[in-house]
């Protein structure tokens, strides 16, 4: 019994890059959000310096992520397939 050859195999035709974009869109909006809630419970803070420390935590949050999580672990040789 062989392989049909008209089967649609989603990872040859889907562009690798959407997937790329769609990590990129939740790591941004879960920043933003976390970030938000962070910089409301800070009592004190004028707009100008609130808006700072939200770009701040925002960027933060995205260079742990692609820096310290992506990059390091999840990089390790033992999450890749051996096959």
């Amino acid at each position: 019994m062989g392989a049909n050859p008209y089967i649609h195999i989603p990872k040859e035709s889907f562009p690798n890059w959407i997937w790329y974009t769609i990590e990129c869109v939740i790591v941004i909006a879960i920043s933003m959000l976390t970030s938000s809630k962070i910089t409301d419970s800070i009592e004190g803070l004028n707009p100008e310096v609130q808006n700072y420390v939200f770009m701040g935590i925002v960027g933060a949050f995205f260079l742990i992520w692609y820096i310290g999580i992506r990059g390091i672990i999840l990089k390790k040789k033992i999450l890749k397939n051996s096959y």
